[in-house]
């Protein structure tokens, strides 16, 4: 079974509406086996789609293309994540540094911003 880029990538639950998943596709965020494409492009299955979202390039395989939007749990059924784990390792990192990072000229932490640093590392 076939769909449309734009209606899988929003199928498979990678973007919140398919305008969105549109518009990523439309900016060069997404590529199918390293080539551009377009929002009306077909996927097949064995296709390895790349989706850049914000820090991260999420690559996965499509097994199926689903009737409409599919919940969480069955969107294994349609695509095989093969994201590197060192991907989400960026967005982690990225989350702890905005946590830690203080204005210049903001003075010492308080006892309650110290605390919730602490709290994050235990």
């Amino acid at each position: 079974m076939t769909a449309r880029l734009d209606k899988w990538l929003w199928a498979v639950r990678l973007f919140k509406t398919r305008n969105l998943a549109a518009t990523a596709i439309r900016a060069g965020a997404v590529a199918i086996n390293e080539l551009p494409a377009k929002p009306s492009r077909e996927v097949h299955a064995g296709e390895i789609v790349t989706v850049q979202q914000g820090l991260i390039t999420r690559t996965l395989r499509v097994v199926d293309a689903p009737a409409s939007r599919v919940g969480a749990k069955l969107v294994p059924e349609y695509c095989t994540d093969l994201t590197p784990p060192e991907e989400f390792e960026k967005l982690r990192v990225s989350r702890l540094e905005r946590v830690l990072a203080r204005p210049k000229g903001s003075g010492r932490p308080t006892k309650r911003e110290r605390r919730e640093v602490d709290r994050l590392f235990e």
